[in-house]
Protein backbone atom coordinates (compact mmCIF):
# COMPACT_ATOMS: atom_id res chain seq x y z
CA UNK A 1 0.00 0.00 0.00
CA UNK A 2 1.55 3.55 -1.23
CA UNK A 3 0.81 5.62 1.62
CA UNK A 4 0.95 9.87 1.53
CA UNK A 5 1.14 12.21 3.73
CA UNK A 6 0.26 12.21 7.49
CA UNK A 7 -2.69 13.85 8.95
CA UNK A 8 -2.17 16.07 12.28
CA UNK A 9 -2.89 13.02 14.09
CA UNK A 10 0.04 11.22 12.65
CA UNK A 11 -2.50 8.66 10.59
CA UNK A 12 -1.44 8.68 7.17
CA UNK A 13 -4.41 10.45 4.98
CA UNK A 14 -5.09 6.90 2.74
CA UNK A 15 -4.90 4.96 5.57
CA UNK A 16 -7.47 7.12 7.58
CA UNK A 17 -9.70 7.24 4.36
CA UNK A 18 -9.31 3.47 3.90
CA UNK A 19 -10.52 2.84 7.46
CA UNK A 20 -13.57 5.47 6.79
CA UNK A 21 -14.83 3.09 3.63
CA UNK A 22 -14.38 -0.05 4.76
CA UNK A 23 -16.39 1.02 8.15
CA UNK A 24 -19.15 2.11 5.44
CA UNK A 25 -19.53 -1.70 3.89
CA UNK A 26 -22.82 -2.40 3.93
CA UNK A 27 -21.53 -6.28 5.52
CA UNK A 28 -19.27 -4.47 8.33
CA UNK A 29 -22.39 -2.26 9.32
CA UNK A 30 -24.57 -5.22 9.66
CA UNK A 31 -21.71 -6.98 11.87
CA UNK A 32 -21.53 -3.65 13.79
CA UNK A 33 -25.31 -4.39 14.34
CA UNK A 34 -24.86 -8.57 15.33
CA UNK A 35 -22.32 -7.07 17.69
CA UNK A 36 -25.35 -5.03 19.24
CA UNK A 37 -28.21 -7.85 19.07
CA UNK A 38 -25.80 -10.60 19.79
CA UNK A 39 -24.45 -9.14 23.37
CA UNK A 40 -27.02 -11.64 24.86
CA UNK A 41 -25.09 -14.56 22.85
CA UNK A 42 -21.28 -13.36 23.76
CA UNK A 43 -22.28 -13.38 27.32
CA UNK A 44 -23.38 -17.06 27.48
CA UNK A 45 -20.60 -17.82 25.47
CA UNK A 46 -18.39 -16.12 28.17
CA UNK A 47 -20.64 -17.10 30.98
CA UNK A 48 -19.89 -21.15 29.67
CA UNK A 49 -16.11 -20.84 29.27
CA UNK A 50 -15.59 -19.37 32.62
CA UNK A 51 -17.03 -22.16 34.30
CA UNK A 52 -14.65 -24.70 32.79
CA UNK A 53 -11.51 -24.69 35.12
CA UNK A 54 -8.36 -24.41 32.78
CA UNK A 55 -5.55 -24.26 35.43
CA UNK A 56 -1.79 -24.49 34.04
CA UNK A 57 -1.21 -27.38 32.46
CA UNK A 58 -4.74 -28.27 32.66
CA UNK A 59 -6.96 -26.38 29.90
CA UNK A 60 -8.05 -29.79 27.99
CA UNK A 61 -11.98 -29.32 28.77
CA UNK A 62 -11.35 -25.69 27.86
CA UNK A 63 -9.83 -26.91 24.63
CA UNK A 64 -12.70 -29.47 23.59
CA UNK A 65 -15.16 -27.16 24.43
CA UNK A 66 -13.55 -24.05 22.14
CA UNK A 67 -13.18 -26.79 18.94
CA UNK A 68 -16.95 -27.46 19.11
CA UNK A 69 -17.41 -23.55 19.11
CA UNK A 70 -15.03 -22.95 16.07
CA UNK A 71 -16.54 -25.86 14.23
CA UNK A 72 -20.35 -24.25 15.22
CA UNK A 73 -18.99 -20.95 13.07
CA UNK A 74 -18.06 -22.71 9.78
CA UNK A 75 -14.12 -22.18 10.53
CA UNK A 76 -12.02 -24.94 7.72
CA UNK A 77 -9.08 -27.13 8.86
CA UNK A 78 -10.17 -26.85 13.25
CA UNK A 79 -8.28 -28.95 15.24
CA UNK A 80 -5.89 -29.41 18.39
CA UNK A 81 -1.96 -29.01 18.21
CA UNK A 82 -0.01 -31.56 20.24
CA UNK A 83 -0.13 -28.87 23.46
CA UNK A 84 -3.74 -27.95 23.40
CA UNK A 85 -3.88 -25.02 21.39
CA UNK A 86 -7.08 -24.64 19.21
CA UNK A 87 -6.98 -23.69 15.47
CA UNK A 88 -9.63 -22.60 12.86
CA UNK A 89 -9.40 -20.85 9.82
CA UNK A 90 -11.40 -17.78 7.38
CA UNK A 91 -10.72 -18.98 4.40
CA UNK A 92 -8.51 -16.18 1.89
CA UNK A 93 -6.31 -16.37 -1.32
CA UNK A 94 -3.23 -15.35 -0.23
CA UNK A 95 -0.34 -17.41 1.25
CA UNK A 96 -0.05 -14.56 4.33
CA UNK A 97 -2.43 -15.08 7.03
CA UNK A 98 -3.68 -12.43 10.08
CA UNK A 99 -3.47 -14.45 13.01
CA UNK A 100 -6.18 -13.50 16.19
CA UNK A 101 -5.80 -14.98 18.92
CA UNK A 102 -7.01 -15.59 22.80
CA UNK A 103 -5.36 -17.45 25.93
CA UNK A 104 -7.92 -20.12 27.58
CA UNK A 105 -6.04 -20.66 30.74
CA UNK A 106 -5.81 -18.90 33.97
CA UNK A 107 -3.96 -18.16 36.69
CA UNK A 108 -6.40 -20.26 38.91
CA UNK A 109 -4.75 -23.77 40.70
CA UNK A 110 -7.08 -27.15 40.14
CA UNK A 111 -9.97 -27.15 42.89
CA UNK A 112 -10.23 -23.33 43.06
CA UNK A 113 -13.96 -22.80 43.51
CA UNK A 114 -15.08 -20.91 40.23
CA UNK A 115 -18.71 -19.44 41.36
CA UNK A 116 -19.17 -17.53 37.82
CA UNK A 117 -22.10 -15.61 37.75
CA UNK A 118 -24.05 -12.58 36.32
CA UNK A 119 -25.50 -9.69 38.18
CA UNK A 120 -27.00 -7.04 36.40
CA UNK A 121 -24.26 -6.24 33.74
CA UNK A 122 -21.55 -7.73 35.53
CA UNK A 123 -20.11 -10.62 35.70
CA UNK A 124 -18.46 -12.28 38.38
CA UNK A 125 -16.07 -15.38 38.49
CA UNK A 126 -12.69 -15.89 38.60
CA UNK A 127 -10.93 -15.63 34.91
CA UNK A 128 -14.01 -14.24 33.39
CA UNK A 129 -12.23 -11.12 32.53
CA UNK A 130 -8.65 -12.84 31.94
CA UNK A 131 -9.25 -14.25 29.51
CA UNK A 132 -12.95 -14.79 29.00
CA UNK A 133 -13.37 -11.01 27.58
CA UNK A 134 -10.84 -12.37 24.91
CA UNK A 135 -12.24 -15.45 24.41
CA UNK A 136 -15.62 -14.25 23.93
CA UNK A 137 -13.98 -11.43 21.20
CA UNK A 138 -12.66 -13.84 19.53
CA UNK A 139 -15.92 -16.13 19.26
CA UNK A 140 -18.17 -12.88 18.32
CA UNK A 141 -15.41 -12.02 15.45
CA UNK A 142 -16.07 -15.08 14.31
CA UNK A 143 -19.65 -15.37 14.30
CA UNK A 144 -20.06 -12.17 12.93
CA UNK A 145 -18.12 -12.78 9.63
CA UNK A 146 -19.56 -16.06 8.88
CA UNK A 147 -23.23 -14.26 9.48
CA UNK A 148 -22.44 -11.42 7.37
CA UNK A 149 -20.72 -13.27 4.80
CA UNK A 150 -17.51 -10.97 5.34
CA UNK A 151 -14.70 -12.38 2.62
CA UNK A 152 -10.97 -11.51 3.06
CA UNK A 153 -8.09 -11.67 0.94
CA UNK A 154 -5.15 -13.23 3.19
CA UNK A 155 -7.29 -15.91 5.74
CA UNK A 156 -7.54 -15.32 9.11
CA UNK A 157 -5.98 -17.91 11.52
CA UNK A 158 -7.98 -18.22 14.87
CA UNK A 159 -6.30 -19.35 17.73
CA UNK A 160 -7.37 -20.52 21.02
CA UNK A 161 -4.14 -21.08 23.03
CA UNK A 162 -2.98 -22.64 26.18
CA UNK A 163 -0.16 -21.86 28.73
CA UNK A 164 -0.16 -17.86 28.45
CA UNK A 165 -0.57 -17.52 32.56
CA UNK A 166 2.12 -18.11 35.33
CA UNK A 167 4.67 -20.76 35.03
CA UNK A 168 2.41 -22.16 31.19
CA UNK A 169 5.45 -19.35 30.41
CA UNK A 170 3.84 -18.63 26.94
CA UNK A 171 4.31 -22.32 25.62
CA UNK A 172 1.00 -22.21 23.33
CA UNK A 173 2.70 -19.50 21.74
CA UNK A 174 6.13 -20.86 21.74
CA UNK A 175 4.29 -24.08 20.08
CA UNK A 176 2.66 -22.14 17.56
CA UNK A 177 5.62 -20.22 16.56
CA UNK A 178 8.40 -22.95 16.04
CA UNK A 179 5.96 -24.81 13.81
CA UNK A 180 7.46 -23.66 10.34
CA UNK A 181 3.89 -23.55 9.13
CA UNK A 182 2.41 -20.73 11.16
CA UNK A 183 6.20 -19.10 11.75
CA UNK A 184 6.67 -18.73 7.59
CA UNK A 185 2.77 -18.02 6.85
CA UNK A 186 1.76 -14.95 9.83
CA UNK A 187 2.36 -11.57 8.75
CA UNK A 188 0.15 -10.07 11.49
CA UNK A 189 -1.07 -11.18 15.08
CA UNK A 190 -3.76 -9.35 17.13
CA UNK A 191 -3.49 -10.79 20.53
CA UNK A 192 -6.61 -10.23 22.66
CA UNK A 193 -6.20 -10.08 25.89
CA UNK A 194 -8.35 -9.03 28.99
CA UNK A 195 -11.13 -6.22 28.83
CA UNK A 196 -11.30 -3.01 27.91
CA UNK A 197 -10.11 -1.00 24.46
CA UNK A 198 -7.56 1.66 25.86
CA UNK A 199 -4.37 0.08 25.25
CA UNK A 200 -2.07 -1.00 22.45
CA UNK A 201 0.84 -3.58 23.89
CA UNK A 202 3.49 -3.07 21.44
CA UNK A 203 6.76 -3.66 23.74
CA UNK A 204 7.11 -7.19 25.18
CA UNK A 205 7.71 -7.00 29.20
CA UNK A 206 10.35 -9.46 29.50
CA UNK A 207 9.92 -11.24 32.75
CA UNK A 208 12.04 -14.52 34.69
CA UNK A 209 10.56 -16.58 37.40
CA UNK A 210 12.20 -18.54 39.59
CA UNK A 211 11.61 -21.59 42.26
CA UNK A 212 13.82 -21.41 45.17
CA UNK A 213 14.44 -24.68 47.33
CA UNK A 214 16.06 -24.77 50.90
CA UNK A 215 16.63 -28.19 52.08
CA UNK A 216 17.63 -29.35 55.41
CA UNK A 217 17.60 -32.64 57.80
CA UNK A 218 13.91 -31.69 59.28
CA UNK A 219 13.57 -33.16 62.48
CA UNK A 220 10.86 -33.39 65.89
CA UNK A 221 10.78 -29.22 67.29
CA UNK A 222 11.84 -30.86 70.67
CA UNK A 223 13.95 -33.81 69.99
CA UNK A 224 15.62 -32.21 67.02
CA UNK A 225 16.01 -28.46 68.76
CA UNK A 226 18.66 -26.99 66.98
CA UNK A 227 18.90 -28.67 63.29
CA UNK A 228 18.96 -25.83 60.87
CA UNK A 229 15.38 -24.79 59.77
CA UNK A 230 14.68 -24.10 55.64
CA UNK A 231 11.98 -21.94 56.59
CA UNK A 232 13.35 -19.87 58.79
CA UNK A 233 16.61 -19.81 56.25
CA UNK A 234 13.82 -18.79 53.45
CA UNK A 235 12.40 -15.91 55.66
CA UNK A 236 15.98 -14.48 56.13
CA UNK A 237 16.83 -14.63 52.35
CA UNK A 238 13.27 -12.67 51.66
CA UNK A 239 14.51 -10.06 54.43
CA UNK A 240 17.82 -9.65 52.77
CA UNK A 241 16.15 -9.61 48.95
CA UNK A 242 13.50 -6.91 49.86
CA UNK A 243 15.92 -4.60 50.85
CA UNK A 244 17.28 -4.39 47.66
CA UNK A 245 17.05 -1.44 46.04
CA UNK A 246 14.69 -1.57 42.80
CA UNK A 247 15.18 1.24 39.80
CA UNK A 248 12.03 3.36 38.83
CA UNK A 249 13.45 3.72 35.52
CA UNK A 250 14.09 1.41 33.93
CA UNK A 251 10.94 0.11 35.46
CA UNK A 252 11.96 -3.16 37.55
CA UNK A 253 9.53 -5.46 39.73
CA UNK A 254 10.09 -8.07 42.06
CA UNK A 255 7.55 -10.14 43.75
CA UNK A 256 7.55 -13.37 45.78
CA UNK A 257 4.26 -14.38 45.20
CA UNK A 258 4.06 -17.75 46.65
CA UNK A 259 6.02 -19.66 49.62
CA UNK A 260 5.47 -22.99 50.82
CA UNK A 261 6.95 -25.60 53.46
CA UNK A 262 6.44 -27.68 56.71
CA UNK A 263 4.10 -30.74 57.35
CA UNK A 264 3.29 -29.91 60.60
CA UNK A 265 3.74 -27.02 64.06
CA UNK A 266 5.95 -29.43 65.89
CA UNK A 267 8.20 -30.31 62.57
CA UNK A 268 11.40 -28.62 61.57
CA UNK A 269 10.56 -28.67 57.84
CA UNK A 270 12.82 -30.82 55.74
CA UNK A 271 12.47 -28.20 52.78
CA UNK A 272 10.82 -24.72 51.98
CA UNK A 273 10.06 -22.56 48.60
CA UNK A 274 9.29 -19.65 46.98
CA UNK A 275 8.55 -18.25 43.68
CA UNK A 276 9.48 -15.28 42.42
CA UNK A 277 9.11 -13.15 39.44
CA UNK A 278 11.73 -10.38 38.51
CA UNK A 279 10.21 -8.19 35.62
CA UNK A 280 11.86 -5.01 33.30
CA UNK A 281 11.91 -3.36 30.42
CA UNK A 282 15.36 -3.44 30.80
CA UNK A 283 17.45 -6.92 30.98
CA UNK A 284 20.47 -5.94 32.56
CA UNK A 285 18.23 -5.19 35.51
CA UNK A 286 16.40 -8.63 35.72
CA UNK A 287 20.29 -10.28 35.56
CA UNK A 288 21.12 -8.02 38.63
CA UNK A 289 17.85 -8.85 40.23
CA UNK A 290 18.81 -12.15 39.74
CA UNK A 291 22.58 -11.91 40.84
CA UNK A 292 20.97 -10.23 43.93
CA UNK A 293 18.56 -13.07 44.96
CA UNK A 294 21.40 -15.67 44.78
CA UNK A 295 23.46 -13.44 47.39
CA UNK A 296 20.87 -13.09 49.34
CA UNK A 297 19.54 -16.79 49.66
CA UNK A 298 23.45 -18.09 50.14
CA UNK A 299 23.70 -15.48 53.19
CA UNK A 300 20.27 -16.79 54.85
CA UNK A 301 21.98 -20.41 54.21
CA UNK A 302 24.98 -19.60 55.91
CA UNK A 303 23.74 -17.60 58.97
CA UNK A 304 20.81 -20.04 59.40
CA UNK A 305 23.32 -23.05 59.32
CA UNK A 306 25.51 -20.83 61.52
CA UNK A 307 22.80 -20.35 64.18
CA UNK A 308 22.05 -24.23 64.41
CA UNK A 309 25.65 -25.00 64.82
CA UNK A 310 25.26 -22.46 67.88
CA UNK A 311 22.05 -23.99 69.06
CA UNK A 312 23.07 -26.97 69.00
CA UNK A 313 24.99 -29.11 72.03
CA UNK A 314 24.87 -32.73 70.73
CA UNK A 315 26.84 -34.02 67.29
CA UNK A 316 27.35 -32.14 64.45
CA UNK A 317 23.76 -31.73 62.43
CA UNK A 318 23.99 -31.97 58.55
CA UNK A 319 23.80 -28.41 57.45
CA UNK A 320 21.06 -26.66 54.75
CA UNK A 321 20.99 -26.75 50.93
CA UNK A 322 19.89 -24.65 48.10
CA UNK A 323 18.60 -25.10 44.58
CA UNK A 324 17.30 -22.16 42.39
CA UNK A 325 15.29 -23.50 39.33
CA UNK A 326 14.38 -21.23 36.41
CA UNK A 327 10.39 -21.92 36.27
CA UNK A 328 9.77 -19.02 33.34
CA UNK A 329 11.87 -16.95 30.84
CA UNK A 330 9.67 -14.49 29.08
CA UNK A 331 11.72 -12.56 26.19
CA UNK A 332 11.44 -9.00 25.60
CA UNK A 333 10.86 -7.47 21.92
CA UNK A 334 9.53 -4.32 20.42
CA UNK A 335 7.17 -3.72 17.18
CA UNK A 336 9.30 -3.03 14.59
CA UNK A 337 9.40 0.81 13.56
CA UNK A 338 7.14 1.86 10.91
CA UNK A 339 4.93 -1.96 11.34
CA UNK A 340 1.90 -1.38 9.54
CA UNK A 341 -0.21 -3.10 12.61
CA UNK A 342 0.43 0.09 14.78
CA UNK A 343 -0.36 2.47 11.93
CA UNK A 344 -3.76 0.64 11.51
CA UNK A 345 -5.01 0.62 15.20
CA UNK A 346 -3.99 4.35 15.14
CA UNK A 347 -6.17 5.13 12.45
CA UNK A 348 -9.31 2.90 13.46
CA UNK A 349 -9.34 4.19 17.11
CA UNK A 350 -9.21 7.68 15.20
CA UNK A 351 -12.01 6.61 13.68
CA UNK A 352 -14.05 5.25 16.38
CA UNK A 353 -13.18 8.20 18.70
CA UNK A 354 -11.12 5.47 20.54
CA UNK A 355 -8.18 7.16 22.93
CA UNK A 356 -5.87 4.28 23.23
CA UNK A 357 -2.17 4.69 24.73
CA UNK A 358 0.68 2.43 23.82
CA UNK A 359 2.09 0.07 26.19
CA UNK A 360 4.51 -2.18 27.27
CA UNK A 361 3.25 -5.60 29.10
CA UNK A 362 3.92 -9.34 29.25
CA UNK A 363 1.17 -11.17 26.91
CA UNK A 364 1.03 -13.94 24.36
CA UNK A 365 2.57 -10.63 21.89
CA UNK A 366 5.93 -11.40 23.66
CA UNK A 367 6.41 -14.25 21.37
CA UNK A 368 6.44 -13.22 17.87
CA UNK A 369 7.73 -9.19 18.99
CA UNK A 370 10.31 -11.04 19.92
CA UNK A 371 11.07 -12.35 16.69
CA UNK A 372 10.83 -9.15 15.05
CA UNK A 373 7.28 -9.80 13.93
CA UNK A 374 4.13 -7.54 13.80
CA UNK A 375 2.14 -8.60 16.85
CA UNK A 376 0.03 -6.52 19.33
CA UNK A 377 -2.31 -6.98 21.98
CA UNK A 378 -5.53 -5.63 22.72
CA UNK A 379 -8.32 -5.52 25.00
CA UNK A 380 -11.57 -7.16 23.75
CA UNK A 381 -13.93 -4.58 24.87
CA UNK A 382 -15.88 -3.55 28.09
CA UNK A 383 -14.19 -3.41 31.38
CA UNK A 384 -13.08 -5.61 34.03
CA UNK A 385 -11.52 -5.58 37.15
CA UNK A 386 -9.89 -7.80 40.33
CA UNK A 387 -7.99 -9.82 38.08
CA UNK A 388 -6.42 -12.49 38.80
CA UNK A 389 -8.36 -12.82 42.37
CA UNK A 390 -11.38 -14.48 43.32
CA UNK A 391 -13.23 -11.46 43.08
CA UNK A 392 -12.80 -11.00 39.23
CA UNK A 393 -15.75 -9.08 37.27
CA UNK A 394 -16.46 -8.01 34.04
CA UNK A 395 -18.98 -5.60 32.58
CA UNK A 396 -19.75 -6.11 29.43
CA UNK A 397 -21.74 -2.40 28.97
CA UNK A 398 -19.88 -0.80 25.92
CA UNK A 399 -18.34 -4.43 24.50
CA UNK A 400 -19.71 -3.76 21.09
CA UNK A 401 -16.76 -0.62 20.22
CA UNK A 402 -14.41 -3.41 21.49
CA UNK A 403 -15.43 -5.63 19.14
CA UNK A 404 -16.13 -3.12 15.92
CA UNK A 405 -12.38 -1.92 16.90
CA UNK A 406 -11.31 -5.28 16.15
CA UNK A 407 -13.05 -6.16 12.98
CA UNK A 408 -12.20 -3.37 11.57
CA UNK A 409 -8.58 -4.09 12.30
CA UNK A 410 -8.33 -7.47 11.31
CA UNK A 411 -10.08 -6.48 7.90
CA UNK A 412 -7.56 -3.99 7.35
CA UNK A 413 -4.88 -6.19 7.71
CA UNK A 414 -6.81 -9.07 5.54
CA UNK A 415 -8.32 -6.70 3.33
CA UNK A 416 -12.02 -7.18 1.64
CA UNK A 417 -12.42 -9.74 -1.48
CA UNK A 418 -14.92 -7.54 -2.67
Amino acid sequence: MAHSSRTETGIFADLDEEIRNLAAKPNVRSAYAWFLSGEAQLVGWQLEVARIPAPPFGEQARSEWLLERFLEHGLHNVHVDEVGNVFGVRPGVTDKVVAVSAHMDTVFPAGTPLNVRREGARLYGPGVSDNGAGLAALLGLAAALVRVRIETLAPILFIANVGEEGEGDLRGMRQIFSDRRWLDSIAYHVVLDGAGNDTIVTEALGSRRFEVIVRGPGGHSWSDFGAPNPIVALARAVAGFAQVPVPTSPKTTCNIGVIRGGTSVNSIPESASMRVDIRSTSSREIEGLEHAMRMALDRAVEEESRAAEARSSGPRIPGLSAEIVVIGNRPGGELPAGSRILEVIRAVDLHLGNAAQVQRASTDANIPLSLGREAIAIGGGGTGGGVHTLQEWFDSTGRDLGLRRILLLVLALAGLSH
